[in-house]
């Protein structure tokens, strides 16, 4: 018989505990506004460019994939981790970008190329 085991279990909105600072592991965020229509052939071009703006070296080429239930989902995968893409379509043409890396990279630049990227009305960002 397997042993019961009662991990200690902490859920916060605040900072949360650093169990690991000798790992890297940054996280990144971005959720923007827009006007034009996003499709696969542009969450997968998207993030390839990401992959050289923030510098990553790819393992597997962009994945895709429709619902019609939630619209786009997108995903890369990196040596040092990688980023999932989400849009929809309704009720409004939103988008959101999740960054996960063991690497370090600049977010301003991440950010940036995102906006310029999908031409957005407005952007959001957050590190962590």
């Amino acid at each position: 018989m397997l042993e019961t085991h009662h991990p200690t279990i902490v859920m916060t909105r605040s900072e949360m505990p650093d169990l690991a600072p000798m790992i890297v592991r940054e996280r990144l965020v971005i959720e923007g506004r827009h006007h034009t229509t996003i499709e696969a052939e542009d969450i997968a071009e998207y993030l390839r460019q990401l992959s050289e703006i923030c510098d990553m070296r790819v393992l597997l080429d962009p994945v895709t994939h429709r619902s019609d239930l939630y619209g786009w989902a997108g995903w890369i995968h990196w040596e040092t981790s990688g980023a999932h893409f989400y849009a929809w379509e309704t009720p409004i043409q939103f988008f959101s970008v999740d960054i996960y890396t063991c690497k370090h990279f600049d977010p301003a630049v991440a950010v940036e190329f995102t906006s310029a990227y999908f031409n957005t009305t407005t952007v959001v960002a957050r590190s962590f």
